[in-house]
C-alpha cells in the first residue's frame, strides 16, 4: 500500500474532528466534500451556513450537507469561548471586548474549538498567510508539553527504495525555524520522531546532521549539533538517535560503518534533522527536484494539537491529504 493510501486508511479508523476555518473558499469546500466522501474525518466548516450550502450547490458538491457548519458570529458557544480567551490571555491584557471581536474571526474560532475540546485538529491557510494561521494557535493551543518550538517536517517519498524506510524519509526543519538553539534542535528531533510514528507508521531512526561526523571537524556549528544530540538523548533515552553525522554517513550503510563505527543509526537513518532552516529547506527542494521525490508537507509539529498551514497555492488534493495527515497527528498526540 502506498504511503498516502495508508495515511488515509488510518485516518478513517481514527474518525477525528477536523475543522476547516476557510469554509467560504472554493478549494476548501471541494476538499471537504472529498474528505467526507472518503470518510477521512468528521469535517467542521466555519462560515455562514447558508452561503456555504449555496456555494456547494453551485459547485455540484454532494457531501457538504454531512459537515458540521459553524457560524463564528452566531455560535451559541461564543460566550464560553470568550471567557476562555480572556482567562488564557488575561496576563497579556485580553479584554472581553477584544475577545468578543476576535472570536468572530474563523481562524480564532477554529483554534478555540480545539482548545475547548470541540475539534481535534485544524487545516487552514489556503486563503491566509502563515502568520495569520499560527498566531491564534500560538496564543491558545500553544506547544506540546516539553516542547518550546514549532517546526515543519516534510515526508520525502523517493523512487529509490534503498534509502530511509523503504524510500521514505522525514526531513526537518524545512519550513519554520531559521536558526534553532541546541535545545530547540533536540526538541525538533523528538517531534520529528513522533511524526514518523504517527503519520508514517514506522519506528524512527533519527540522525542529527552536520558537516562533521563524530569529530571529523571542529567548529561552533558542529558543537551545536553535538550538544543537541546529547540533550535529545537525555530527553528521550529510548529513542534511536545519533549525531553528529554527515548526510552520507546517515544514509549509506557502508559509509556509516566506516565513519561512525558502532553507531546504531549511521547508514540506517529514516529521520534527518538539519541544523538550520537554510540546510533543511534547500535539501528538501533539491531532493524533490533532482531525485524526483514526492514531498508531503510542511507538517507542523510541536503544537499541543495539530494545526497545519497550507500554501496559498495549494491544490484541492493537497488539502485532502493534509486533512488525512492532521487526523493521524491528532490520533498520535
Amino acid at each position: 500500500m502506498e504511503l498516502l493510501d495508508s495515511i488515509k486508511e488510518k485516518a478513517r479508523k481514527h474518525n477525528k474532528r477536523i475543522v476547516l476555518p476557510e469554509g467560504y473558499e472554493e478549494r476548501t469546500l471541494k476538499a471537504a466534500d472529498i474528505a467526507i466522501g472518503e470518510n477521512l474525518a468528521r469535517i467542521i466548516l466555519i462560515g455562514d451556513p447558508a452561503e456555504m450550502t449555496a456555494h456547494a450547490e453551485q459547485l455540484g458538491l454532494k457531501n457538504i450537507g454531512k459537515a458540521r457548519m459553524v457560524d463564528p458570529v452566531t455560535n451559541p458557544d461564543n460566550g464560553h469561548y470568550v471567557d476562555l480567551m480572556v482567562e488564557l490571555r488575561k496576563n497579556k491584557g485580553m479584554t472581553r471586548e477584544e475577545a468578543s471581536r476576535l472570536i468572530k474571526d474563523p481562524l480564532y474560532h477554529g483554534v478555540l474549538m480545539i482548545k475547548n475540546g470541540d475539534a481535534d485538529g485544524e487545516v487552514s491557510g489556503a486563503d491566509h498567510a502563515t502568520g495569520d494561521v499560527l498566531r491564534p494557535a500560538f496564543h491558545y493551543v500553544k506547544t506540546a508539553p516539553g516542547i518550546s518550538v514549532v517546526s515543519g517536517a516534510f515526508i520525502m517519498i523517493l523512487p529509490d527504495k534503498s534509502f530511509g524506510e523503504d524510500g521514505i524519509l522525514i526531513f526537518a526543519d524545512g519550513a519554520v525555524h531559521p536558526d534553532p538553539t541546541d535545545k530547540e534542535l533536540a526538541e525538533i528531533a523528538i517531534a520529528s520522531a513522533n511524526t514518523a510514528r504517527a503519520i508514517c507508521g514506522f519506528e524512527p531512526r533519527v540522525a542529527i546532521l552536520s558537516f562533521s561526523t563524530k569529530g571529523s571537524a571542529k567548529h561552533q556549528l558542529v558543537d551545536k549539533v553535538i550538544s543537541a544530540t546529547k540533550i535529545a538523548q537525555q530527553m528521550a533515552p529510548d529513542l534511536m538517535l545519533d549525531g553528529e553525522l554527515q548526510g552520507d554517513a546517515a544514509l549509506v550503510e557502508t559509509i556509516g560503518i566506516k565513519k561512525a563505527p558502532g553507531s546504531k543509526i549511521a547508514g540506517r537513518a529514516n529521520v534527518l534533522i538539519f541544523p538550520d532552516l537554510n540546510c533543511g529547506n534547500i535539501a528538501y527542494k533539491l531532493v524533490q527536484r533532482l531525485a524526483h521525490a514526492e514531498a508531503l508537507g510542511p507538517i507542523l509539529q510541536g503544537m499541543a494539537a495539530p494545526i497545519n498551514d497550507l500554501s496559498r497555492g495549494c491544490s484541492v488534493n493537497d488539502i485532502v491529504s493534509m486533512i488525512a495527515i492532521t487526523a493521524n497527528q491528532a490520533a498520535g498526540i
